[in-house]
């Protein structure tokens, strides 16, 4: 292949209103004419027809080769039924956890529940993803699911493996009572008018723990190595899930911190990352004043408060970033193709001399 000839375009649709944000993502990448389309969540059903228009429009095609659904929450999944339905699909790729009834039922507390009841739960509750398989099915698109070591085209799945995914499955918020305690790791948002303290480029305030639902622990991670360029996209993982991709990459060799481009994981919430994992998938904090040596996209609604929290926006810039924020815009990432009439380029964020008290 000739990296010459090579390009990709990364596109970030804005997604939700309020505190409520999601993914619409798609991707375009290969050597024209053979181009490679995915779109990896769909954000609401307003969204992913965003999505498909914008497929239309600026990738001149109606054909998605392979449509990725990282977890089953609504502000990523159902925005992708539009896009099936719209666009003829290759491949659809979606966790399908009623499939694993069997397998975890002794998991769970209440005696009552069986194999099959249970796999019914699953498809009533994470009605989003099992939408997705009625669709495909309906439409003869083949489904798969995106465990670790899948290949999606150009992507790898770093996480979740399948027996990581079974250990989750009982702690999504719509399972039933799981049979060990404390496994839920559910949470409720915190105040948007939290208090603000000081910061400065060495003084980091982003604290180690913290933790993030079974549902975004479950998040499909993938890396693409396009055109010689590291691509990570993270969906809604949290440091469980990065720390195990992280993992499972330096087992194959790969150095997530060369990364050209990286997905803020759930919008940039300070609960699904820490300073140690972030020294692994973005490198070590740089001088200030350093040249920026990636560029990281993170998806918030136009009028959140709280996405991105200012204290992982600092944290992503003093790794070498240009973080840049949809916030009821659309964001191309691109690399060796033709600019976009009409489009202009992006401010990213700036470091912040103030910052959410986590602690308050």
């Amino acid at each position: 292949m000739d990296a010459t000839s090579y390009g990709y375009e990364i596109d970030f649709l804005p997604v939700g209103n309020g505190e409520r944000s999601g993914d619409a993502i798609a991707i375009r990448y290969g050597v024209s004419p053979h181009y490679k389309v995915m779109v990896v969540d769909g954000g609401t059903k307003d969204s992913g027809q965003a999505l498909v228009e914008h497929i239309q429009r600026y990738y001149h095609t109606t054909y998605v080769d392979y449509l990725v659904n990282t977890h089953p929450d609504a502000d990523h999944a159902s925005g992708l039924e539009i896009v099936l339905e719209q666009l003829t699909v290759g491949e659809v790729w979606v966790h399908r956890p009623w499939e694993y009834a069997s397998e975890i039922l002794h998991r769970f507390n209440d005696q009552r529940i069986t194999n099959e009841s249970l796999a019914v739960r699953f498809k009533d509750q994470l009605s989003y993803p099992y939408r997705l398989e009625e669709i495909a099915q309906k439409k003869g698109v083949p489904v798969y699911e995106p465990f670790a070591g899948s290949r999606i085209g150009d992507f790898l799945v770093l996480s979740p493996t399948i027996d990581w995914y079974l250990e989750l499955i009982p702690q999504f918020n719509k399972t039933p009572e799981a049979k060990v305690p404390g496994l839920d790791m559910a949470y409720s948002s915190t105040s948007t008018q939290s208090r603000l303290i000081a910061e400065h480029w060495d003084l980091e305030t982003l604290p180690e723990e913290g933790f993030t639902s079974g549902e975004n622990e479950s998040s499909v991670i993938l890396y693409g190595n396009l055109g010689g360029k590291g691509i990570l996209l993270t969906g809604d993982a949290g440091t469980q899930a990065l720390t195990r991709a992280s993992n499972y990459a330096a087992a194959l060799g790969l150095d997530l911190s060369t990364s050209r481009f990286v997905q803020v994981p759930h919008h940039g919430s300070r609960r699904n990352i820490n300073p140690r994992i972030l020294n692994r998938i973005l490198g070590p904090k740089v001088a200030r004043g350093s040249h920026p040596n990636k560029t990281a996209f993170v998806s918030s609604s136009k009028t959140s408060k709280s996405h991105p929290r200012k204290v992982v926006v600092n944290a992503f810039i003093r790794r070498g970033c240009n973080l840049h924020a949809t916030q009821g815009q659309s964001k191309c990432h691109y690399n060796n193709m033709p600019e976009r009439e009409g489009w202009s380029a992006s401010a990213p964020l700036s470091f912040f001399n103030q910052v959410e008290d986590h602690s308050a």
